[in-house]
């Protein structure tokens, strides 16, 4: 058989996730030979050679190409796909959240370090069934604790993820600093360690729901579970729950022979053990807020919808995700100065057919809008309600289009929205949403 002669133009382009693309040509022996374009983060460059129906052409192709190890760490520690298969603020983030996590992990040991002294360890006078009954009380209370607080906030955290990821770290800094001042006030002790664990189940409630709400913004090609499993769960209230599977595992475990070293060099002397905890509280605060700023999430919760519609009201422009994630408050997101309550039961907006009517006259959108203030006479308000539709009908499309425009995601939104729909029976298609 006369051999293949080789062609001039490529047969193919291909490329590993992100990587620098590669041109396939016909080598002269009918094989296939691969001509990096470039220089990409898998280390190759030139021409090589492999047989048809090689793997990939990536690993264990021509002799002398190997994978860097740098790439190689790399693609154990980040996404498949990296950085195509995240959202752009993974990096910055993630950083931030290893060395929030790092901290955290040193605070940790000294406050564990505090309960297990005051709890009797190493004590010959300690009681093995006080010590026990202290835990059991201790674990119960956070167990009460993480129920009530997931039925009563358990809705709210999607809408504001960003303020609640701080929150829950913040508040696992007040936990801890009760565990170390416990055995300071022995009569107070189990109380303190109770009130401490009750704190650090809500930590563990509030950050494991925000981790989800953010791996769910980071994660761009339905990867959750890979994003997921590199990021590693946030927080372990009750049971040691692994911080980690690979970014944090690999702080923690840092953390761990830090502790090591740190524990007796501080543990006989409890102002220098404070003033530790006090040092890395700052550097997990900071770390933390530095994380938490750094997202830039492109759908809209109540208080970025305010800081855009505010912007479009005063300048006729709309502002994109980046500058409004900037502007977004992190400390007072909570509560907004202004009250709004969607997806309300009818009694809430109307007490008869009446005001039904007026409510209803001069739009067909499938909502009713009501504007609540008890000391506006009811004339007023339905004034004040024609006005803001006839307002929303001339501006509504023209915001929409740029809120597009600026890169919103409109699909969907994180506005805190209650169960609450009715369907006309007389016009089976207007809602009240």
């Amino acid at each position: 058989m006369a051999p293949v002669a080789r062609s001039e133009a490529p047969l193919c382009s291909e490329q590993f996730g992100s990587g620098t693309a590669r041109g396939c040509r016909a080598a002269a022996d009918g094989s296939l030979q691969w001509e990096a374009w470039g220089r990409h983060w898998w280390g190759f460059s030139g021409a090589f050679t492999t047989k048809p129906g090689g793997r990939d052409g990536g690993e264990s192709v021509a002799p002398g190409t190997a994978v860097p190890p740098l790439s190689r760490l790399l693609a154990v520690f980040l996404p498949q796909g990296f950085p195509d298969s995240v959202s752009p603020d993974y990096l910055p983030y993630q950083l931030w959240d290893s060395v929030q996590a790092f901290a955290s992990s040193l605070s940790g040991s000294l406050a564990t370090h505090a309960v297990l002294l005051g709890i009797g360890v190493g004590n010959a006078k300690a009681s093995v069934s006080a010590a026990t009954a202290t835990w059991l009380v201790k674990d119960s209370t956070g167990m009460l604790g993480r129920i009530i607080f997931a039925w009563w906030m358990g809705s709210k955290m999607d809408c504001n993820a960003k303020q609640w990821r701080l929150f829950a770290d913040i508040l696992n800094d007040v936990a801890m600093f009760l565990e170390i001042m416990a055995p300071i006030f022995p009569i107070c002790f189990t109380m303190t360690i109770c009130i401490s664990n009750l704190a650090k189940c809500i930590v563990g409630v509030a950050g494991g729901a925000t981790r989800a709400a953010l791996t769910m913004h980071q994660a761009r090609r339905n990867n959750m579970a890979d994003v997921s499993a590199k990021d590693g769960s946030q927080g372990s209230p009750p049971a040691p729950i692994p911080s980690a599977i690979f970014q944090e595992t690999l702080v923690s475990l840092v953390g761990l022979l830090v502790s090591l070293l740190m524990l007796p060099l501080v543990s006989d002397c409890p102002s220098l053990s404070l003033g530790c905890f006090f040092l890395l509280t700052a550097l997990h605060i900071y770390a933390n807020y530095r994380a938490v700023r750094a997202l830039v999430i492109e759908t809209l919760n109540e208080g970025r919808l305010w800081l855009v519609l505010k912007h479009f009201l005063q300048r006729g422009e709309v502002l994109g995700p980046a500058s409004a994630n900037r502007m977004e408050p992190l400390w007072t997101g909570f509560w907004s100065s202004l009250s709004l309550s969607l997806g309300v039961p009818l009694h809430r907006v109307t007490s008869s057919v009446f005001e039904l009517q007026k409510l209803v006259e001069g739009h067909q959108e499938p909502y009713l809008l009501r504007w609540d203030r008890s000391q506006s006479p009811e004339k007023e308000s339905c004034v004040i309600v024609r006005e803001t539709h006839q307002v929303l009908d001339k501006l509504f499309p023209k915001f929409l289009k740029g809120l597009q425009d600026a890169g919103w995601r409109t699909e969907n939104h994180q506005l805190e929205v209650d169960e609450w729909r009715a369907t006309w029976l007389l016009c089976p298609e207007k809602k009240l949403l």
